[in-house]
């Protein structure tokens, strides 16, 4: 844990509640950082500061072509429920229907990343004073994780239709039907309980919330990502 960290934590037990430092504290919080205390608002505004720049550099990132895709930790592969689905039609000279559709899953999520950008702020935008607190003696992504833990249905409802425009948009939607169809006009077969949508839903955030942490790790410990002048105020402070 940097400086600054310690600085902050020294800050919540001294104060235990007030929103800035007060003099006499100055000087004790001093002694471990070796410069100015920072006021616990400014801490706060400078998680959130790096929750907003992190969330446009991760779906900036994503939306990019392959940003999925070309990624082994984030593409999305053919769901397990649809193995059987897909590797019948393989048999019967349907293979490349299937990997087009896997392809066009991983194009709805790269650009349904670019608009990501509204629904992460919106969400960022309610982050309290007192989530501040919870999370900062956590480590490189605490932010991330504290901000998935508490936003994630919610974000989900507002990324889900996102996520199914854009699959109308690539033709996902339309193929998967059309495998469907194909599948259940064979013999003795039975199509799987599933939805498409859920799942590249769930898939794309994964991969966004992935990505954030990723963002976030940087501007906690790289100057080179600390881009803002609140943000070199409060992570630049080794």
């Amino acid at each position: 844990m940097n400086k600054m960290w310690l600085a902050a934590l020294a800050a919540m037990l001294v104060l235990s509640g007030c929103e800035t430092v007060s003099p006499g504290s100055l000087s004790r919080l001093g002694s471990l950082m070796g410069t100015d205390a920072l006021s616990t608002d400014t801490i706060a505004a400078g998680l959130k500061e790096a929750l907003r720049v992190g969330a446009e550099r991760a779906a900036t990132r994503l939306s990019q072509p392959g940003g999925y895709s070309m990624d082994p930790a984030l593409k999305l592969l053919l769901p397990e429920q649809l193995e059987k689905v897909t590797g019948t039609l393989r048999k019967v000279g349907f293979g490349s229907y299937v990997d087009q559709f896997e392809a066009r899953m991983n194009d709805a999520a790269e650009q349904a990343a670019a608009r990501a950008v509204p629904v992460f702020a919106d969400a960022v935008g309610g982050m309290t004073f007192a989530d501040a607190k919870a999370i900062l003696q956590g480590g490189d992504n605490a932010a991330t994780e504290y901000f998935h833990e508490k936003t994630a249905a919610r974000l989900r409802e507002m990324y889900a239709p996102i996520v199914k425009a854009k699959m109308a948009d690539v033709g996902a939607a339309q193929l998967y039907n059309s495998l469907m169809d194909k599948y259940n006009a064979l013999p003795l077969t039975t199509k799987p309980d599933f939805s498409l949508e859920s799942y590249v839903t769930d898939k794309a955030l994964g991969g966004l919330f992935l990505k954030l942490g990723e963002m976030e790790k940087a501007i906690r410990t790289d100057p080179a990502a600390q881009t803002t002048a609140l943000l070199k105020r409060v992570f630049g402070r080794q």
